[in-house]
């Protein structure tokens, strides 16, 4: 009967571990479940093409194939995960054309994040080309970090970090070599 009890016993108290662990493990389970917020956009557009203006005017056409909002995110964001192509107008008239592979613009900051491919043309025949450039829209000024080619009807420059204006007017280069015809 001594043998019966302890086995009975035994078989009682693993029974009851593995209820215990079980549970504990569901209820972890659980809060995890209630803690894990699933980030997805809330809104999502294809062949989005849109023109922003002023006065008016028109100042900037974005056309992308995919464009994913997060709005409602602790820190929103708009993301366009198969790039973006981009007329930016002066008031003059003139453009500035950016195309990248890649883009994410952070609401609270006005800051675009351009990767991969980026390339920045004007109509004068400028084109600076990079795999990561940064864009302030509320001052209309474009800076890296990374090694960038500048391409100008006088010649072609290479680099590693440079800040510049959207019209290519002011350009601070950081490291720069390449050979450059000078205004006679």
């Amino acid at each position: 009967m001594k043998k019966f009890l302890k086995k009975y016993a035994f078989l009682l108290t693993f029974s009851s571990t593995l209820a215990l662990i079980s549970s504990c493990e569901s209820n972890f389970k659980e809060v995890q479940k209630s803690t894990f917020s699933e980030f997805s956009p809330s809104g999502e557009a294809d062949d989005f093409n849109m023109k922003y203006t002023d006065s008016g005017r028109i100042k900037t056409v974005l056309i992308a194939p995919k464009m994913l909002d997060y709005a409602t995110v602790e820190f929103p964001f708009t993301e366009f995960p198969k790039g973006i192509n981009v007329t930016l107008y002066d008031d003059k008239g003139k453009k500035t054309f950016v195309v990248s592979s890649y883009a994410v613009t952070f609401k609270n900051t006005n800051l675009i994040d351009l990767q991969g491919n980026v390339k920045i043309s004007n109509e004068m025949g400028q084109l600076f080309e990079t795999d990561q450039l940064y864009f302030d829209q509320k001052n209309e000024w474009f800076y890296t970090e990374k090694k960038y080619k500048f391409t100008d009807p006088k010649g072609v420059s290479f680099g590693e970090g440079v800040d510049f204006s959207k019209d290519f007017k002011i350009i601070n280069s950081q490291k720069i070599s390449g050979e450059v015809q000078s205004a006679n």
